[in-house]
């Protein structure tokens, strides 16, 4: 099976056919080769519906529709997507920040995820997914983390890092925060997705948001990264309107 032919499949089970795989981060090439970064989130709650994309230059960054239905905003709330000259950054939380400052400072994606911990909103103990693209070095570098709960004991955190190889144009990896609805819900599982990229920016935007499940999904982004790494297009699709 080749590459695209996989990410196809794994695309149609995992995203299209899945109610709820949850927040999602794909990191790869368009159809075109170019680095390309997708991120959506999901929500159930009233809670986790009442937010949209904001896109700032490169920056991505999460904000409520109103403000005044936030009954908690410490997990909902935080830059997505961060970028450094040359990198670029995407996660599912708060830990943009700490990856954009330990990265900024000359240490390392790893380093930084060592001080992070799976989010703490038992039972589910929802999965922290992050992923760098650095192209400062001769060979680009991706890299991407899985943070969740101990498989033996909840209270602690198993850290998974990804050092996959560049995939081919048309294809990415990807993390999402859980496999499918549930309750609790079953946290992601298993080595990074081979997910698709087909196409330029605006078509892989469409793309996800078809597939993405109606009552579930609530915004969408699309990130495409110029040669030296810096951002060329940021496009946002949102449930309730752009800000």
């Amino acid at each position: 099976m080749s590459c695209t032919d996989r990410a196809s499949a794994t695309f149609r089970s995992h995203v299209a056919e899945n109610a709820y795989p949850g927040r999602g981060i794909v990191i790869g090439r368009d159809g075109a080769g170019d680095w390309t970064l997708v991120y959506w989130i999901m929500g159930r709650s009233d809670n986790s519906r009442n937010r949209r994309f904001v896109a700032d230059g490169g920056v991505l960054r999460t904000e409520p529709v109103d403000l005044s239905k936030v009954e908690d905003g410490s997990l909902i709330i935080y830059d997505a997507m961060r970028e450094l000259p040359g990198v670029q950054i995407v996660t599912n939380g708060d830990q943009t920040r700490t990856v954009h400052g330990v990265v900024r400072e000359g240490g390392t994606f790893e380093s930084a995820l060592l001080t992070r911990e799976r989010e703490p909103d038992a039972p589910n103990y929802t999965p922290r997914i992050s992923a760098m693209l650095d192209l400062r070095h001769r060979a680009p570098e991706l890299h991407l983390a899985l943070l969740k709960a101990g498989a033996c004991d909840a209270a602690q955190t198993d850290r998974w890092f990804f050092r996959p190889a560049p995939p081919c144009a048309g294809c990415g990896f990807g993390l999402t925060t859980y496999m499918g609805d549930g309750s609790p819900l079953p946290p992601f599982a298993g080595d990074p997705l081979v997910l698709p990229l087909a196409g330029g920016a605006a078509d892989i935007l469409d793309a996800y948001w078809d597939a993405l499940d109606d009552d579930n999904r609530i915004s969408l982004a699309v990130k495409s990264v110029a040669p030296d790494g810096a951002c060329r297009e940021l496009l946002v699709r949102n449930r309730h309107g752009d800000a």
